[in-house]
């Protein structure tokens, strides 16, 4: 693969400095450009951010009634609680992707996290592969949704169903037009277990994925596939 043709950035919880420790990495101060550079910016972004996760919790109604699981489920304290939840704004250049060549916009990936919301401009180039597990991959275009958002399913979400929601590989195959996206990634608390749902277990399907807290998985799966990552 010879790279992405994309750039990002990132706004996560913002704590200050000294509010900020190792017990939770995930939250710390962000980089904002300057009031007088981008006037209002930073408040609309940490709104987006509000908004964004109250619908975030609405989907997670619906995923615990999925799961034969009472709709409030996911509003303890400990798993949406204290999220963590980061914004990366996307830009993708006007390059022309070509797979055969390893070329994209975005290579094919899961996020690691929960679930992902994502807004899209008009431009078409997100592709998904319902099975991930099938040889060869078959990618399937995903038409751009003006005025709502398209959800994806994580990593960690597949391994607290015990794999009855699968995540959705995808990735961003551009035709030489500028693209941009938003997306707007949630996961529990950073001490919350992550470890197979009371429902989605029994003596014939016992939980495929041992336990973990949800700062760890994400800290291993950014080492997994960020292998320069110096922090």
């Amino acid at each position: 693969m010879l790279g992405d043709f994309k750039e990002g950035y990132c706004i996560g919880i913002e704590v200050s400095e000294e509010d900020s420790h190792a017990e939770k990495p995930f939250y710390g101060p962000n980089q904002w450009p300057s009031e007088e550079f981008l006037p209002g910016w930073r408040q609309v972004m940490e709104q987006y951010q509000i908004e964004a996760l109250r619908v975030c919790r609405t989907i997670a109604k619906f995923i615990s009634l999925a799961l034969d699981l009472e709709a409030d489920y996911f509003d303890q304290p400990q798993m949406l609680g204290e999220p963590i939840a980061a914004i990366r704004l996307l830009h993708y250049e006007g390059k022309v992707s070509d797979p055969e060549r390893g070329i994209f916009g975005c290579g094919a990936h899961s996020d690691f996290g929960l679930i992902t919301l994502l807004a899209t401009d008009g431009v078409a180039g997100l592709q998904i592969c319902k099975d991930k597990d099938a040889q060869p991959r078959i990618w399937e275009s995903v038409a751009p949704l003006k005025g709502g958002f398209i959800v994806n399913i994580g990593e960690m979400l597949e391994r607290l169903s015990n794999d009855f929601f699968r995540s959705t590989l995808h990735r961003v195959v551009v035709d030489g037009q500028e693209r941009y996206s938003i997306a707007f990634f949630v996961n529990p608390s950073h001490d919350y277990l992550v470890e197979c749902l009371p429902s989605c277990t029994s003596e014939m399907n016992p939980p495929r994925h041992p336990p973990i807290t949800c700062a760890a998985f994400i800290s291993q799966r950014y080492k997994d596939t960020h292998p320069d990552l110096s922090s």
